[in-house]
């Protein structure tokens, strides 16, 4: 028998049959970046690769059970946390992370595959409670420019807010980086770059990192934001830097979604494996 040498990580996310996007899609990519995944389900979805059906949410306890005693017997290099349902659930994740600050939190709770609460109220309060309990432990927040609008509609006080002071106001809660995704692209001279060009920005606590644009391909894709996720996750669970992170798990992604796969009539899902299948013997 062998001790475990690959890096542990721990997702907390929905499970998809489809293995689309939750903590199936997670698994598969923290296995091919050399990565061991544990998951903790927070929902039971009933989907395809084309539309979600119906959710269950997972009991807030039975979240935390699932957590607690995976964590007693191993050791994580690496946390993820995907989407979460409400509020109990966050209050519980976080309770069990702060358990465990020297390991890497990548936090991307945004999921338009999940079904927003219906009640207006109860929508806020959960991004309320993600922006209190959850980003201030984050080592890095993840999220598209129309979500930062979203949570930040949960503190705006006036309209001038900016996506640069947007962000200023979550590193200021203790998130260490926060990662912009779909923003528009640009080039070093401030021009405007290629059509079809989207960019991903990465802040910290100097400002922007980096600005990084790549050409937008047409889909549509099913688990594309969680895959990059994924994969910054593993490579942070490896021991790369953030930026270092951000960098190689947005060349994994831009693979992934190019060998995608269509396996029904529904959207294209990426695929995790290209660059073992190109290995393979024909």
């Amino acid at each position: 028998m062998q001790n475990q040498t690959s890096p542990l990580i721990l997702s907390f996310g929905a499970a998809d049959p489809a293995g689309a996007i939750g903590v199936q899609a997670d698994l598969a990519v923290f296995s091919a970046l050399s990565c061991t995944g544990l998951a903790v389900t927070t929902a039971l979805l009933i989907g395809d690769s084309a539309r979600v059906e119906d959710a269950q949410d997972i009991d807030p306890d039975w979240v935390s059970d699932q957590a607690r005693v995976v964590l007693e017997d191993m050791t994580m290099a690496a946390f993820k946390v995907g989407a979460v349902t409400n509020i109990e659930q966050v209050a519980a994740i976080a309770e069990i992370l702060s358990d465990y600050p020297d390991a890497p939190l990548i936090l991307d709770p945004f999921s338009s595959r999940l079904p927003d609460p219906a009640d207006a109220d109860e929508a806020e309060e959960l991004l309320t409670a993600l922006r209190q309990l959850l980003v201030p432990q984050a080592t890095l927040l993840m999220l598209s420019q129309v979500e930062l609008g979203r949570l930040a509609e949960t503190w705006r006080e006036g309209a001038e807010d900016t996506m640069e002071s947007d962000v200023e106001h979550l590193l200021a809660l203790g998130c260490e980086f926060v990662l912009v995704t779909g923003t528009q692209a640009g080039t070093p001279q401030g021009e405007t770059a290629a059509p079809n060009t989207l960019a991903n920005t990465l802040f910290g606590a100097d400002g922007m990192i980096s600005h990084d644009a790549w050409q937008h391909m047409p889909g549509p894709f099913l688990g594309a934001g969680g895959t990059l996720s994924a994969a910054i996750t593993a490579f942070m669970a490896r021991g790369a830097d953030v930026p270092e992170a951000v960098t190689a798990a947005q060349e994994y992604t831009v693979g992934a979604l190019a060998h995608a796969q269509r396996y029904g009539m529904g959207k294209f899902i990426p695929n995790r494996f290209f660059h073992l299948h190109q290995a393979l013997p024909t």
